[in-house]
């Protein structure tokens, strides 16, 4: 306890502990205390320390106090104890709102000492036995799919492989009960394994996406945000496959996830979500929201990204509102150091000023945009399509509009370009 004293008034001062004061602390005057000594004191006061922090970690869950405090009764054969302690753990894990994996590893847990119990001094009595497996199932199909679930995001991600281990096994149990499927913590992850994996995953997913949002409250933050997340990543690669009925559900699921505060990171919004969800909810159509929720949130933005990332969101969404005029001026109120944005603002300048007839303006905005990306080595997929853009862009510019034949190889041309994001306005031009 000395010697902690001192390093907790070193920690407190801001100062570095000193062999000599620690010494001096913990043996006080006596001139043979020795460094061994002192590194002896030193070993049992780490070894205070790491119980301290395993007790901590070990009983951080309320729940699990008294299910613990449960065996150390049964073990003694004081049964009224160990009744009123099972009894707390029952009614401190019935009053958290989660019904995890965790939760069930702790019902399991609470059913053994009952089993223990029974089965040691009361052997006429019927046992819990059927109760305590299917608690131990649950615990483990709960588990296992959630880390299933994981474990493939990584692996698409990394391109590392991983046997699942028992996992088909579980997935054709899963198939046969209506009764694990009703549990969001299994029912969730078993949908979600499967719409990710089946070829054909629809099915899964509108079974999944309910779930999802009717029982958020039963599940942790963090397994909220992966569920969200591995369903959005899931519409991103439905919308990639021109299936454009995924923008509405993408959007179902950001609002979701707004609504809880999923995406919200130290208090903060990344700006790529900020711009993904906006554009979104413009390609739905669903205007008014999407203004409101350009204006909510951009005080959650890293200041330095935060007013272009405001103007541009503005920008586009009064492009599709037609009023070309606000939508330059807001591209033309920020400064884009992303260059992502700054290529996505040029695009978006770029059509304005097709559609509204400065043909010089285009011409000279062209060629400032071509000498741009010519001048950014590491842009890769995103150079190639931006390339694309300002070719086709020209081509729209050059195009005699009295011409049938040049119109329709253009289109051809349009239509077989292999990366292009703006094939469909391109082609809606085209008429």
């Amino acid at each position: 306890m000395a010697l902690f004293t001192y390093f907790r008034e070193c920690l407190e001062s801001g100062s570095l502990p000193v062999q000599a004061s620690a010494l001096k602390a913990v043996f006080g005057a006596e001139k043979s205390a020795k460094m061994q000594a002192l590194r002896a004191v030193m070993t049992e006061l780490m070894g205070h320390i790491e119980h301290f922090l395993v007790y901590s970690e070990k009983f951080e869950r309320k729940g699990d106090y008294p299910i613990r405090l449960a065996e150390a009764y049964r073990k003694r054969g004081l049964e009224k104890h160990f009744r009123q302690s099972l009894h707390a753990a029952r009614s401190d894990w019935a009053s958290q709102p989660y019904r995890h994996a965790e939760y069930f590893d702790a019902q399991a847990a609470i059913e053994y000492e009952l089993y223990q119990y029974q089965s040691a001094g009361q052997r006429t009595e019927a046992l819990n036995w059927q109760e305590l497996s299917n608690q131990t199932d649950t615990a483990f199909i709960a588990r296992k799919l959630r880390q299933a679930c994981f474990a493939l995001s990584h692996q698409m991600v990394y391109s590392t492989g991983y046997n699942f281990g028992l996992l088909d096994m579980v997935l054709a149990h899963m198939r046969d009960s209506e009764a694990l499927q009703a549990i969001p913590s299994v029912g969730l992850y078993y949908f979600c394994y499967l719409f990710l994996t089946e070829a054909e995953g629809e099915p899964f997913f509108r079974e999944f996406k309910p779930r999802l949002l009717a029982n958020l409250g039963q599940l942790p933050v963090d397994e909220q945000r992966n569920l969200h997340l591995l369903a959005l990543n899931f519409c991103i690669r439905k919308i990639n496959q021109s299936t454009p009925a995924y923008f509405r559900e993408a959007l179902d699921l950001y609002k979701s996830a707004l609504n809880a505060e999923l995406l919200l990171e130290n208090g903060q919004l990344s700006h790529f979500a900020y711009s993904n969800i906006a554009a979104i909810a413009i390609k739905v159509g669903d205007t008014a929201w999407v203004e409101q929720f350009i204006h909510q949130y951009a005080p959650f933005l890293e200041k330095k990204h935060r007013d272009a990332a405001f103007h541009l969101n503005l920008a586009r969404l009064e492009y599709v509102r037609q009023n070309m005029r606000a939508a330059l001026q807001h591209l033309q109120q920020a400064d884009y150091k992303d260059l992502i944005n700054n290529l996505i603002a040029k695009t978006l300048q770029l059509k304005i000023y097709y559609e509204t007839g400065e043909y010089d303006a285009l011409d000279a905005h062209l060629q400032s945009m071509q000498t741009f990306i010519r001048r950014q080595r590491v842009i890769g997929y995103h150079k190639t399509n931006y390339q694309n853009i300002v070719r086709f862009g020209r081509r729209l510019l050059q195009l005699n509009p009295n011409s049938r034949q040049d119109r329709q190889a253009l289109r051809l041309r349009i239509e077989s370009e292999p990366v292009l994001t703006e094939r469909e306005w391109f082609l809606e031009m085209l008429g």
